[in-house]
This record gives C-alpha cells, structure tokens and sequence, in this order.
C-alpha cells in the first residue's frame, strides 16, 4: 500500500475518533504529497520520493518546535513536537549513530576517499543508503568526523 492510500485511511479513522492532532498531521501529509505530485506532474511518487517528503515534514516540525521554546512558547512546542510524532509513524525505523557510522566507514573504503573534498561523493552515497532512515544533519557531523580524522 503507497503512502498516500495509508494517510487516507489513517484521515478517515481519525475523523471518526474525532482525534483532532493526528487528523492536523495526516491533512499535513496529504496536502504535502498532493503539492509534490502536482508540481513533478506525477500520478504516483516512488518510495524514495515519499521517504524524502516525510523526513522534511518532520524536521520542518521539529525546527518549529525549537523555535517556538527558545521563544518561551511550549504550547506551540508540544503541537509541533506530536505533529512530527505522528509524522514519523511513516517512516521506517531510524538507524542508529553505530549502524550510521557502518555505513559511512563502508562507503569511506569503497569510494578511497581521504579528506573533505571527498564528503559530497560520501555523503551522496551514505544518503542513497539510508534514505528515510537517517537524516542528512547526522550523516553529515558523521561524515566530517570521519573525513577529518
């Protein structure tokens, strides 16, 4: 089942359970995924496309959310924070920073890279491995980590 037929059946249960924060998250989705078909002239998005869509639904949630403490404003903060919850219920499991750092140590001896002028070919292959299980921001300070040592 696509991503778009699971948020509908998801808005059509939280209508009926009158639960308000989760029908807020799931009309989020559904305008988000309805905004990037119509602007890539698609009838279907491919897995990776999805993945990408929810991960920046999420950090868009969570960087309001900082936002709005460091404002003084938790009743803003906590909306935001169970919007991104419930966001990420789509989203695989996310890989730990061990599991994270596997990977970019793999791709660091696959691709013989060396310093910081190689980080664009590691973290372009890093990311194509863990699209929708780690955000780029970790893979990045791992990355820099690695490369600079």
């Amino acid at each position: 089942m696509n991503l778009e037929k699971e948020v509908m059946n998801q808005l059509k249960s939280a209508m009926k359970a009158k639960n308000h924060d989760r029908l807020e998250a799931l009309r989020a989705i559904r305008a988000a995924i309805l905004n990037a078909k119509t602007a890539a002239d698609l009838k279907e998005m491919d897995e990776k496309t999805e993945m990408q869509l929810l991960q920046r639904l999420v950090k868009q949630r969570l960087d309001s959310m900082q936002i709005f403490q460091s404002q003084n404003r938790p009743d803003l903060a906590e909306k935001e924070e169970t919007q991104a919850r419930i966001i990420a219920e789509f989203l695989p499991e996310q890989l730990s920073e061990e599991e994270i750092e596997k990977i970019v140590d793999e791709v660091i001896a696959q691709t013989n890279a060396e310093s910081m002028k190689d980080m664009g070919k590691v973290m372009g292959a890093v990311s194509a491995k863990t699209t929708g299980k780690a955000d780029n921001k970790t893979i990045s300070v791992i990355v820099r980590r690695k490369l600079n040592s």
